[in-house]
């Protein structure tokens, strides 16, 4: 896929005059702006969900979608050991300018499953690299092989139940539609534009059905202001 959140990340941070904007459009919602500096936050400007997450890293971390490395950075500072990686090279190029130490581009499929993990970090609506439910089982149960025997998962979502709603609080989905966190996104930058892309929203109680019935432990550690939550997944 065309690297749109590197080329935007990337013209953002080296120069700092920019004043293009990356654009986001969904199946569900009309044009917003994804602000730029937001992937670039420090610890105080995260959600309650990711400052939770990062209080409750330990030991070796391995961070996936680690973007422009915010979360790793703040880890590392922290003096733990972390492994960043992202499919966006444009975001990893960023992420070791900010000082970041072992970041690199890869897809978590790539990953050697022989290299064990205390935490493993799957933030910003971590469950959306999935793409679609009926991917959510494999997803978890690969990134659990990464873990070590006492090893945690991390990873948040939201349950966007509430874009269905009516004034009177009746949600309304059609029946025949796939599940309702199934969203399709796409980006514009400048005169560049992404493939379409699949992305998962799931609410807690799916979430924590998947993991159960596939061997493994699911827990509830936060919520956020806005429907979205912390979960930790361990080894059963």
């Amino acid at each position: 896929m065309k690297d749109i959140l590197g080329i935007a990340l990337k013209a953002y941070y080296f120069d700092k005059n920019t004043k293009d904007k990356l654009l986001t459009n969904s199946s569900i919602t009309e044009e917003d702006e994804l602000p730029l500096n937001y992937l670039l936050r420090s610890y105080k400007d995260m959600p309650i969900v990711e400052q939770k997450a990062l209080e409750l890293s330990k030991g070796n971390v391995l961070d996936v979608g680690c973007g422009a490395g915010s979360h790793a950075l703040y880890l590392q500072d922290k003096n733990l050991t972390v492994t960043a990686i992202d499919i966006s090279e444009g975001a990893i190029e960023v992420a070791k300018d900010r000082g970041l130490k072992n970041a690199k581009v890869t897809n978590i499929y790539n990953l050697d499953t022989d290299q064990k993990h205390d935490t493993i970090l799957v933030l910003m609506n971590g469950t959306g690299i999935c793409g679609k439910l009926n991917n959510l089982a494999p997803f978890l149960t690969h990134l659990t092989n990464f873990l070590t025997p006492k090893g945690q998962l991390l990873i948040d979502s939201s349950d966007i139940i509430y874009m269905f709603e009516d004034e009177n609080g009746d949600h309304w989905i059609d029946a025949a539609q796939d599940y309702y966190g199934e969203v399709q996104f796409w980006m514009n930058y400048k005169d560049h534009q992404s493939e379409t892309f699949d992305w998962l929203y799931v609410d807690y109680n799916t979430l924590q059905r998947c993991a159960v019935y596939n061997g493994l432990n699911c827990e509830l550690v936060a919520e956020g202001d806005h429907y979205d939550y912390l979960a930790k997944i361990t080894k059963a």
